[in-house]
């Protein structure tokens, strides 16, 4: 499966106008090239996913797995009403949520981004995963996940934020960066027109299977 050349048609229109008049005047594109396209993708990779994590879920609908094009600007100060890429997400958990890792894609008229783990640690979560990476066992089973990611592909280990080691925290010098870490993801970036060759949710699922070593860890040291 692979998107139409009409998803990059609405995500360069999108980005270009972003505005409730265009989008109503192009309401056909954007069911052609976004929510048709985008559930088609999910009906084809969910159930590949579950060969990696058995445990993964997914809702082949809009505010399901597919992201909703419409922003939420209730306390942001960018007013821009609607999103400027096809975003989707296969989650775990009992219901829809972000609080445990997972599969992220989007396209947009300029990437494919492909990415696993979580974005962010809340208070206790953090303090988990801090932990962990002091401890040898856990600590040295993060190195080996980020190394066998790194060893398949091009990927970023991504979500460093911190400059300052947290306070109370000391680990060995092959981990100890991972402290400076406030959430954990495996990513890549490819050119938007890749999502357009044939074949593209085959190449999709190699890569999240590629980079599930880190969202393995997160699931099995963080209870997540």
């Amino acid at each position: 499966m692979h998107f139409p050349p009409e998803t990059l048609t609405f995500l360069r229109g999108i980005a270009e106008h972003n505005d409730k008049a265009w989008f109503e005047d192009n309401r056909r594109l954007y069911e052609a090239g976004y929510v048709q396209p985008g559930i088609a993708f999910v009906e084809a990779v969910g159930p590949q996913l579950r060969a990696i994590s058995a445990d993964v879920q997914f809702v082949a609908k809009v505010n399901g797995s597919v992201s909703r094009i419409n922003r939420d600007i209730r306390f942001s100060k960018d007013k821009r009403p609607y999103k400027n890429h096809l975003g989707l997400w296969f989650w775990h958990g009992d219901k829809k949520s972000w609080n445990a890792p997972g599969f992220y894609f989007h396209v947009s008229a300029e990437e494919v981004f492909i990415a696993v783990g979580k974005y962010g640690f809340d208070k206790d979560a953090l303090e988990t995963f801090r932990s962990s990476i002091v401890l040898n066992r856990s600590g040295n089973a993060l190195v080996d996940a980020v190394a066998k990611v790194r060893a398949v592909g091009d990927y970023q280990i991504g979500e460093k934020t911190r400059k300052l080691m947290p306070r109370g925290f000391e680990a060995p010098a092959d981990r100890a960066e991972y402290l400076l870490y406030e959430g954990l993801t495996a990513s890549i970036r490819l050119p938007a027109s890749d999502a357009l060759e044939a074949g593209f949710s085959d190449r999709c699922v190699a890569h999240f299977a590629a980079e599930w070593p880190v969202g393995q860890w997160l699931m099995t040291e963080l209870g997540a």
